[in-house]
């Protein structure tokens, strides 16, 4: 154990389930999929620059129908970024759309509402990725896992 002991995690254990439980649900109504990635620091002056090179660590330009979503967080450096794929970021209207996201997320980051923040910009994202990309029997599989991902 180092000096100052273990960094508290930004969520706790019942705000970590919740936020999956809200990803699992969007991921039921679509054939996307939506990843939430949270560090304490981001190495980049822009956090979209990290939020890129994680969507393809994650596999997550991989997706069958490209039509994959992050939100990647930095919580120390107060720092976020939503990316989705080539083709939910068209279809879900472009700039605008995603824009609108962020500024939402953000007012609950700002509130400290870090787990309600998540929750609803993981709901109005499912609710994207259904509106353009329906839960098909078809496509019955889920491509990426759906836990919370935590950098260094």
């Amino acid at each position: 154990m180092g000096l100052f002991g273990k960094r508290k995690p930004p969520l706790s254990n019942e705000e970590l389930d919740k936020v999956v439980e809200r990803i699992q649900h969007a991921e039921s109504r679509t054939t996307g999929e939506l990843r939430v990635f949270v560090e304490a620091k981001c190495n980049y002056v822009n956090a979209m620059d990290r939020a890129k090179e994680v969507f393809a660590e994650l596999g997550m330009v991989e997706t069958e129908r490209r039509n994959a979503v992050l939100i990647y967080m930095a919580y120390d450096d107060h720092q976020f970024a939503i990316i989705g794929d080539k083709e939910i970021y068209e279809q879900a209207g472009g700039p605008e759309f995603w824009k609108v996201a962020a500024q939402h997320l953000q007012e609950h980051l700002r509130n400290g509402e870090m787990t309600k923040g998540l929750c609803v910009c993981v709901d109005e994202l499912g609710n994207a990725l259904a509106q353009h990309f329906p839960y098909d029997p078809a496509v019955n599989k889920n491509e990426l896992p759906d836990e919370i991902v935590f950098g260094k």
